[in-house]
């Protein structure tokens, strides 16, 4: 079993953070004094390289902890008794959760914070997330081989979560450690890690990243005359032309600190970079996100994937063919392929990266969809697919097994016309977003 995936939150248990734990347990109104033993001996344990069992004693202990908060800011006492024939035992999963039983708000997550309960979501609950929880109850960790990074994470976490419900006077001598004042900043200004909409921001960025690697030599002479007849392609001119409209129109919503992109001069640079940096480091609410929120990000994921799969094929073929070139190995027809393939990346590079940037801007604007009634919900939905199935084609036609790139000019022109055709009907939710934006400032 693959161990989890987890240099993704707060600094990793230094001694200064061991100490300051051992000497806040006893002091916190977090944890029932009865319980200081169980906190003592996940210390204990953690010290002696027992990562899992430290982790299993901090688990339940958390979870008790918060129970008892659970109960208190809800004003529901009833629900600090364990569980009995007739009663369910309230765990993480009601803890945790928006709503109560009753259907009413749960306060827990006003009371504790946003930071806090991201870090519970993404160590306990998402699917790209760790979910110690889930799979040491399960059996799929080998306890033997349990990382410590793990518990790491967790000793952390329940030392901030402890400070919280400390007096003071203890308070005021643990903040002047250095350790201890960067800890309770990080964890302040915690933001999930393994929400889809964080990994779609990384998913973004490593693409880009890829797209400047993509090493194209410089044409033989022998090729300079059927290259430059393909250049001279009206479909690719076309292609050329829409995306410099594209890009025009979307510089309308880059952030302010944004240069102006000069059509397909603008790309890829260092200011593009720069740009996507800055757009992928927005912080996107993700606490209880809506069911159609969390559509829209799986399809906007699966784009992105196929871009990278894109971006993978064509450094690979380029890297294979230049090697064969020189070393004459190709045939007259695969010499031929080769030029049509170094003519399309001049093409598909920008397109790959005018999708990227609309990938970023949707993605900042994802809570505009609420602003979509039903029906234009699903017409967005299907326009997001249409673009994933020209990705999911694209790597198709970018194989070495196929080498289509006439088709995938082609295939590009089309839907390079249906991008303009929705951006023009203001459909996207960069346009719902600034919109309502604009009646909030002239209000």
């Amino acid at each position: 079993m693959a161990l989890l995936p987890l240099k993704i939150f707060l600094q990793n248990v230094t001694y200064e953070v061991l100490s300051a734990l051992e000497t806040v347990m006893t002091k916190s109104n977090f944890l029932l004094k009865i319980m200081l033993p169980y906190w003592e001996m996940a210390v204990s344990k953690f010290k002696s390289h027992r990562f899992a069992d430290c982790t299993i004693l901090l688990l339940s202990q958390l979870e008790a902890g918060l129970r008892r908060v659970f109960a208190a800011v809800n004003k529901c006492p009833d629900r600090l008794l364990t569980a009995e024939s007739t009663i369910l035992y309230t765990t993480f999963d009601e803890i945790l959760a928006k709503h109560m039983s009753d259907g009413s708000i749960n306060q827990l997550p006003c009371f504790l914070g946003e930071p806090a309960m991201e870090f519970l979501w993404d160590f306990l609950n998402y699917q790209e997330g760790p979910r110690t929880r889930d799979r040491l109850s399960h059996g799929e960790i080998n306890i033997h081989e349990f990382p410590k990074e793990a518990a790491s994470q967790l000793l952390t976490f329940s030392l901030v979560l402890l400070l919280r419900f400390t007096e003071e006077d203890t308070l005021s001598e643990l903040k002047e450690e250095a350790a201890i004042q960067l800890l309770v900043s990080l964890a302040e200004g915690y933001r999930s890690r393994c929400h889809p909409a964080f990994q779609l921001q990384k998913q973004v960025l490593n693409c880009e990243r890829s797209l400047r690697m993509w090493p194209v030599p410089p044409l033989p002479e022998e090729c300079c005359q059927p290259a430059a007849r393909l250049e001279g392609n009206s479909e690719a001119c076309a292609c050329n032309s829409l995306i410099s409209k594209i890009l025009c129109e979307l510089c309308h919503y880059l952030p302010g600190s944004a240069c102006a992109i000069n059509g397909l001069d603008g790309l890829p640079s260092e200011k593009w970079s720069q740009l996507l940096t800055e757009l992928c480091s927005t912080r996107i609410p993700t606490l209880f996100c809506p069911r159609i929120i969390l559509e829209v990000l799986v399809v906007l994921r699966g784009i992105s994937s196929q871009c990278q799969r894109v971006s993978d094929q064509v450094i690979a073929s380029l890297q294979l063919r230049h090697r064969q070139w020189v070393e004459r190995r190709l045939r007259s027809r695969q010499r031929q392929n080769y030029v049509r393939m170094l003519s399309s990346v001049g093409l598909l590079c920008p397109m790959l990266s005018l999708i990227l940037l609309l990938l970023a801007l949707e993605l900042v604007s994802v809570h505009a969809v609420h602003g979509k009634g039903a029906q234009e919900q699903q017409q967005y939905l299907r326009f997001l697919k249409l673009v994933l199935q020209y990705t999911e084609n694209l790597v198709a036609y970018t194989s070495q097994e196929k080498n289509k790139w006439n088709e995938a000019i082609s295939l590009t022109h089309a839907v390079l016309l249906r991008i303009w055709t929705f951006s023009e009907k203001k459909q996207m939710l960069i346009h719902l977003a600034k919109k309502n934006t604009n009646k909030v400032d002239t209000s």
